[in-house]
C-alpha cells in the first residue's frame, strides 16, 4: 500500500478550477479570487458547475448540528436521510474557510474516515446561502457561502493531523472575511451551538459558560426589596396552583423561591428537523425547601449560562418563572418553568450564610451502598456508590433502545471499596459531564450518584452491575469536587478513605487497566440459557447480512451478532509477531471456500470522498468477512490445494519466552498517588525457538515456516493496557472517542487466537478474534476441563487450572473439524476500515 504525499504550494492562494475545465481559473474575468495573504477574499459571481481546489487543503475541525426546517434549501439535489449536517473548517496554511459537507458525505464522517487532520485534495466547491447571516462572521457580505461536494482523503492514522501541526491555525485570517471572527455558529440551521460530534448529551463550545452570566444591577437593586417582603415556599405554589384559582401561581411568578438543588439531570437535546429553535436544550433540576420538592424546568438559552454553573447542594434564588403541571406526570403535580424570555428569570445562587436562615433548605441527601451491601439490593433500587477506580474502559456507542438512530456514549469502570472482593462494575453513560468524564484515570476516586442496580435476568447474585439514571452526577479526583461536596463528610465516605489510606500503590498498579475490549456481564455458559436470556429469540443471521449489518456500523458503535457457523482455521499469534504463527487448518472446509473479510487492516491512505464514495461497496461480488478490515480480500488459493490428499496444516513458531502478562510500574513511594486522591476529601529475551513437524496419514501435518494464509493484525484498541501513572493524560486521550493509540503504551495481554468461521447459510468466512486469557467476569464455581468445546463456551479458560500450552491447543483443534456452532460476535467499528470482531461465545449445535 502507498501513502500518498501531496506538497502545499508556496504561493498563498486558493485555486479553483471548474469541474469540467482542466486549468485552474484564470483572470482577468469574474473567476478571479485574490488571495494573497492580507487582503479580502471574495467570489463575485455564481457558479454554474462546481469548482475545484487545486491546492492541498487541511481539515482544521469538523462540527455537527441537527437540521431545521429550512436546512433542504440549501441542498436541493441532496437526499437529506439523517437529522445531522457537518461544517468543516478548512485551511490552505495561508487562511480558513468554513463550508458544509455535503449530506451524502455525512457517513464518512460518521465512520471516522474524514476528521480533523485529515489532507484533502482536488476539493471541489459550489456556492450556497447561509442561515446565519450575518451572525456567522466567516460568510461573504453577499450572503453566499460555500458547501463540500467532493475531494480526495489522504492521511495517516486516526488521531494524527498530518501537515495541519505545521501552522498556527488560529493566526490565520478568515476567507471572504476581513475582521476577526467571533463565536462560530452553524451555517445551514437556524442553531445557536454545535452538538458533539459523537452523542447528544454532552455540551460543545464555548457558549456553554461555567461563571454564572451577568444580570443587570439595576433589576437586582429593584427586586431586592420587595423579594425580601414577598416570599413563596413550594407547597404554598403547588396548593395554589392545583386547587384551580391559581392565585400566586398564576402568570408569571415574581415573588421569590428559595430551593436547595438535590439532583440535576443530563442535558436533554430536543432539536427536530421540523423545530425550528435555536438552543433546543432543557435540564431539570430536583430541588426542595422546607415545605416540600419540586422540579424546575431549565429551557433553551438558560442552560447555556447556567447549566455549567449549578451543581446539587447549590441554595438557588428563583424570581420571574412559570408554574405548568409536571409533563408526564402520574400524579397532579406542577413544575417550574424557567426561560429566557416571557419573561426573562431572574436565577442567583445564595450562599450556605443566607441572611434569611429561616428560608434555608434542608441540606442534600446520599443514599451511599458499598459492594457487600449492593450483594443483597433488589434489582432496580437506586443508590449512590464511592470506589478507587482500577479499571476504565474504552468509549463505545450502542443503539438508544437497541435500534433508535441515536447513539449513546459509555464506557465501563471497576470501583473498588474493601468492603468485599466484588468490585463495583458500572456501565457509565454520558452525563453532561465531559471533562469530568476525561478524568475518569485508574487509582482516581470516584463518586457515582444515583446509580441504578442492574440484576442478571438469571438472578445470579454476582452478575450485577449499576447504570445511569437522569440524574446521575459523577465526581472525581483532579477535578476539585470532593472538596466542594457535603458527601465527604458522611460515614460511609470516611471508612472508604480509612480503607484506601491502608492501600499500596504498587498492589493497585499491579491490577489497574485501561482501555481494551470489554464485556459484561459474561454471555450464558450454555445454548439453553442463551436462547432464555435472548427470550427464545436468538436472531441468526446469514453470512452476507452479517457484512451488511457490519458495513452500517458507525465509529465506535457496539453491536452483538449471532451465526451458525464451522471453524476451518485456528491461528495462535503474539502481538508484533504474527508473521509467525502456530496454525491449524481445516483443509477439506477450506477447498470450497469464499473469500474472507478480516478483523483488521490499516485504511487506504488515499482515499476518494464523493457524495457517490459514501455509501458501502457493493457487496455482490464475493461474500466476504474479517475481523478488522473491511473490503479487504483474502489471498489467492493455493493451486496445489485441489489435490486429493487433504491435509490440515500446523504452522508453527511458537513464542521464544512466556513473558508475564502485566508488568508491575515501579514506584519509589509506597501510596504516594492514593494519598494525594484522599487529600481532597479535606477541605524482550533470548532463548532458542521450538520447532516441530508431524505428519500423520489423517488429515494434519505440522509444518513451519511463515504463515501461508493472509492474516490481519490486532489492533492496539482490542487489547487493555497497563496503567501508565506518569502519562495518565496522554493515554487518557489516546483511547478516548477520536484518539490514536501507539505502541508506547504496554498491553496486558500479548498472545490471542483467530478463529476463521464459515457461515452454514452461504460459505460467508469471518475472522474473529478469541481471547480466552482474557476475562472480566467473576470466575465460575465450578471447574471445567480446558476442551475447545468447554472453552468456546466459556469464553475463556478454566480460572481454577493452568491454561494448556498454545501448541497443545493448536494440537486439539481437530475437536473442531466439522463441528457446526453457534457464534456469538461482538462487532465494534473503530474508524476508517476497521472493525473489532471478537468471539465471545461458541455453543455446539446438538443433532
Amino acid at each position: 500500500m502507498h501513502r500518498i504525499v501531496f506538497v502545499l504550494a508556496a504561493c498563498p492562494t486558493w485555486r479553483l478550477q471548474t469541474a469540467s475545465s482542466t486549468e485552474p481559473c484564470a483572470a482577468p474575468d469574474r473567476t478571479r479570487w485574490k488571495s494573497s495573504f492580507g487582503h479580502q477574499m471574495q467570489p463575485d459571481w455564481t457558479w454554474s458547475s462546481p469548482a475545484v481546489c487545486r491546492e492541498v487543503l487541511y481539515v482544521v475541525e469538523l462540527q455537527r448540528y441537527s437540521r431545521d426546517q429550512g436546512s433542504s434549501v440549501y441542498f436541493p439535489q441532496a437526499v437529506l436521510n439523517g437529522d445531522d449536517l457537518y461544517d468543516a473548517t478548512l485551511t490552505d496554511g495561508h487562511c480558513r474557510l468554513r463550508v458544509t459537507l455535503d449530506p451524502g458525505l455525512n457517513p464518512l464522517v460518521e465512520r471516522y474516515v474524514l476528521r480533523s487532520g485529515s489532507t484533502l485534495c482536488g476539493a471541489a466547491f459550489a456556492p450556497a446561502m447561509t442561515a446565519q447571516l450575518p451572525a456567522c462572521p466567516t460568510a461573504p457580505a453577499d450572503g453566499d457561502s460555500y458547501k463540500l461536494l467532493s475531494a480526495e482523503v489522504s492521511d495517516g492514522a486516526p488521531g494524527e493531523d498530518g501537515g495541519l501541526r505545521s501552522f498556527n491555525v488560529d493566526s490565520l485570517s478568515w476567507f471572504g472575511s476581513s475582521g476577526s471572527a467571533g463565536a462560530l455558529v452553524p451555517l445551514r440551521a437556524n442553531r445557536s451551538v454545535f452538538l458533539p460530534l459523537w452523542n447528544n448529551v454532552d455540551y460543545s463550545g464555548e457558549a456553554w459558560r461555567e461563571a454564572p452570566p451577568a444580570e443587570e444591577e439595576e433589576e437586582e437593586e429593584e427586586e431586592e426589596d420587595r423579594v425580601q417582603r414577598h416570599a413563596v415556599t413550594v407547597s404554598e405554589l403547588r396548593d395554589s396552583f392545583l386547587i384551580g384559582r391559581r392565585g400566586v401561581a398564576r402568570g408569571v411568578v415574581h415573588h421569590q423561591l428559595i430551593v436547595r438543588i438535590i439532583n440535576k439531570s443530563h442535558l436533554m437535546y430536543y432539536g427536530r428537523r421540523d423545530l425550528n429553535c435555536e438552543c433546543p436544550y432543557k435540564a431539570v433540576l430536583e430541588v426542595c425547601d422546607r415545605t416540600g420538592s419540586v422540579c424546575v424546568v431549565l429551557w433553551n438559552s438558560v442552560c447555556l449560562g447556567w447549566y455549567r454553573r449549578l451543581k446539587p447542594g447549590d441554595i438557588l434564588n428563583l424570581r420571574r418563572y412559570r408554574v405548568k403541571g409536571r409533563f408526564q406526570a402520574q400524579l397532579d403535580d406542577i413544575e417550574i418553568s424557567v426561560n429566557s424570555r416571557n419573561p426573562a428569570a431572574l436565577i442567583s445562587v445564595l450562599p450556605e450564610s443566607s441572611p434569611f436562615p429561616q428560608h434555608i433548605p434542608p441540606a442534600a441527601f446520599y443514599r451511599f451502598c458499598n459492594s457487600k451491601e449492593l450483594l443483597d439490593r433488589p434489582h432496580g433500587v437506586v443508590c449512590d456508590v464511592i470506589g478507587l477506580l482500577t479499571f476504565s474502559g474504552r468509549p463505545e456507542r450502542i443503539r438508544n433502545d437497541g435500534r433508535g438512530a441515536e447513539l449513546l456514549e459509555y464506557h465501563w469502570l471497576r470501583l473498588e471499596d474493601g468492603s468485599s472482593n466484588q468490585p463495583i462494575m458500572v456501565k457509565l453513560f454520558s452525563t453532561s459531564q465531559p471533562d469530568a468524564h476525561h478524568k475518569l484515570h485508574p487509582l482516581s476516586v470516584v463518586v457515582c450518584t444515583r446509580l441504578k442496580l442492574i440484576r442478571a435476568a438469571d438472578g445470579c447474585d454476582l452478575a450485577f452491575y449499576l447504570t445511569n439514571t437522569t440524574y446521575t452526577q459523577v465526581y472525581c479526583t483532579g477535578m476539585r469536587h470532593h472538596s466542594e461536596m457535603s458527601y465527604r463528610k458522611l460515614r460511609p465516605v470516611r471508612q472508604f478513605l480509612q480503607w484506601l489510606r491502608s492501600q499500596d500503590d504498587q498492589e493497585v498498579l499491579r491490577r489497574a487497566l485501561i482501555g481494551g475490549f470489554f464485556i459484561y456481564p459474561s454471555p450464558p455458559v450454555s445454548l439453553e440459557l442463551y436462547m432464555k436470556d435472548r427470550r427464545g429469540v436468538p436472531g441468526f443471521l446469514r453470512g452476507a447480512e452479517l457484512q451488511r449489518e457490519l458495513e452500517r456500523l458507525r465509529y465506535r458503535e457496539r453491536q452483538t451478532f449471532c451465526i451458525q457457523a464451522a471453524v476451518t482455521m485456528v491461528m495462535y499469534s503474539r502481538r508484533g509477531e504474527e508473521k509467525h504463527c502456530l496454525c491449524w487448518t481445516d483443509r477439506a472446509s477450506s477447498l470450497c471456500s469464499s473469500p474472507c473479510f478480516r478483523n483488521s487492516s490499516p485504511f487506504p491512505s488515499s482515499t476518494p470522498v464523493t457524495t457517490r464514495s459514501a455509501r458501502s461497496p457493493p457487496s455482490s461480488s464475493s461474500p466476504s468477512l474479517s475481523p478488522t478490515s473491511l473490503g479487504s480480500t483474502s489471498t489467492p488459493a493455493d493451486p496445489r490445494s485441489g489435490r486429493k490428499s487433504r491435509k490440515r496444516r500446523f504452522t508453527e513458531t511458537l513464542p521464544r519466552k512466556r513473558r508475564p502478562f502485566v508488568t508491575l510500574q515501579s514506584e519509589q513511594n509506597k501510596s504516594v498517588i492514593l494519598f494525594e486522591a484522599s487529600m481532597e476529601f479535606l477541605e524482550s529475551p533470548n532463548a532458542d525457538e521450538d520447532k516441530e513437524e508431524d505428519e500423520d496419514g489423517d488429515t494434519s501435518s505440522f509444518l513451519t515456516g511463515p504463515l501461508p494464509l493472509e492474516q490481519s493484525d490486532i489492533t492496539l484498541e482490542t487489547l487493555p493496557l497497563r496503567y501508565d501513572h506518569a502519562h495518565k493524560e496522554e493515554q487518557a486521550v489516546a483511547i478516548a472517542m477520536g484518539g490514536a493509540l501507539t505502541g508506547r503504551f504496554d498491553s496486558v495481554l500479548d498472545e490471542y487466537y483467530t478463529l476463521r468461521l464459515r457461515a452454514l447459510s452461504d460459505g460467508v468466512l469471518v475472522d474473529a478474534l478469541f481471547l480466552p486469557l482474557s476475562c472480566s467476569s467473576p470466575p465460575p464455581l465450578l471447574p471445567y476441563a480446558n476442551t475447545w468445546t468447554s472453552i468456546l463456551c466459556h469464553g475463556a479458560f478454566c480460572p481454577h487450572t493452568p491454561p494448556p500450552s498454545p501448541a497443545d491447543l493448536i494440537g486439539m483443534a481437530t475437536q473442531l473439524a466439522n463441528q457446526r456452532l453457534v457464534c456469538v460476535l461482538e462487532a465494534c467499528h473503530l474508524g476508517g476500515a476497521t472493525t473489532e470482531i471478537v468471539l465471545s461465545r461458541a455453543f455446539p449445535l446438538n443433532h
